[in-house]
């Protein structure tokens, strides 16, 4: 009878991720100047449905897609993709329900936070007050999706990073005559101010879903440094669509916009789902702006779970191959040990000791 033979194949070597730097906070922090009253006034007008597919999603794949060769990092990351275009994901009926969830009172009283990179976000609510976001972002058909255009299959990294929030809300914009917004856009031109500093992610993938409408907008494109320090810019979003990024190993940052009341953003990160796929995930960016309590658990309990599936795998090819041969592979075996080694100083090393 023939045998089969059971292959783990690990990604092969490439260039590590720089390491993201951390917010200049060490411990979650509250904004210091309140939302506007109309986003939550808006929000509980909302009658609450849950996720359906065929009603709350509208997917047109990205037209066009920048490579991680374009941008001269060919060879870095777990994917050939580097970012993709604006593409259609949403209707306006999810986007009114993502909106209902984010400003609600329970989630606006307990899950805002400010940092020294963005004044305004609101994070880690999903799993407890955002049934609907929690149900798009694990869906089967929306994994599809983000899987399909990142171009590598991946899973949400941790639930703490199910829909993140940045809100930028400039009320002064609203009173500003069409001539001053026309001024304000020119001037933005001429000296792009980021809404958002340069940085790299904590995570592998994002995708980032635009929550405002951006009919009147000027700016707000995505700029990334090219491996040879130019800037490269990908236009701005609008209403219901998304940005798939490889942001753990692109510098990048998103320019101001001019001309809109706010600019709500949505934030949703991967990981790669096969545990065999190198997974550079670190808690740098996310310790000053996440409960660490819960912040150590998932991301322990997760690395883990990569752990376990890789030794149950090695575990099956070890017996098969005594099975097959009668002889043990020690050069292998060791080897695979050592990267298991790899990943657990890894962990330790993200799982640094409590703020005093």
């Amino acid at each position: 009878m023939a045998t089969t033979t059971t292959t783990m194949t690990m990604t092969a070597p490439t260039p590590a991720a720089p390491m993201p730097v951390a917010p200049l906070q060490s411990r979650v922090t509250r904004p210091d100047k309140p939302l506007p009253a109309y986003l939550s006034e808006q929000a509980a007008k909302t009658v609450r449905t849950p996720f359906d597919p065929a009603k709350h999603l509208d997917f047109i794949p990205p037209q066009k897609v920048v490579t991680m060769k374009d941008i001269g990092l060919e060879g870095h990351g777990i994917s050939p993709l580097a970012v993709s275009e604006p593409f259609r994901l949403f209707t306006n009926e999810a986007i009114e329900q993502f909106r209902a969830e984010i400003f609600s009172k329970p989630v606006l009283d307990n899950y805002q936070c400010s940092s020294s990179f963005a004044s305004n976000m609101i994070r880690s609510y999903a799993a407890e007050y955002g049934p609907f976001a929690y149900s798009v972002w694990h869906h089967p058909k929306v994994l599809e999706i983000v899987s399909k255009v990142a171009g590598v299959d991946l899973t949400v990294a941790m639930d703490i990073d199910v829909a993140h929030i940045n809100v930028a809300v400039n009320d002064e914009e609203v009173s500003a005559s069409a001539a001053e917004q026309q001024q304000k856009a020119a001037e933005v031109a001429g000296n792009e101010r980021p809404v958002f500093k340069w940085h790299y992610d904590s995570y592998p993938f994002v995708i980032v879903t635009m929550l405002s409408d951006c009919t009147d907008m000027k700016g707000g494109e995505t700029a990334l440094r090219t491996a040879s320090g130019e800037v490269m810019k990908v236009r701005g979003p609008s209403m219901g669509t998304a940005v798939v990024m490889q942001g753990r190993y692109i510098e990048h940052q998103a320019l101001k916009a001019w001309g809109g009341r706010e600019r709500i953003s949505m934030v949703t990160s991967f990981r790669p789902k096969s545990p065999f796929i190198k997974d550079e995930t670190v808690l740098a960016g996310l310790r000053g702006i996440t409960d660490l309590s819960l912040l150590y658990h998932q991301y322990a309990e997760y690395r883990f779970q990569v752990l376990e599936a890789r030794f149950r795998e090695k575990r099956q090819m070890l017996l098969q191959n005594w099975n097959d041969t009668g002889k043990f592979d020690l050069e292998d075996t060791r080897s695979f040990i050592d990267g298991q080694k790899r990943h657990l100083e890894d962990l330790l090393k993200e799982l640094v000791p409590y703020p005093q």
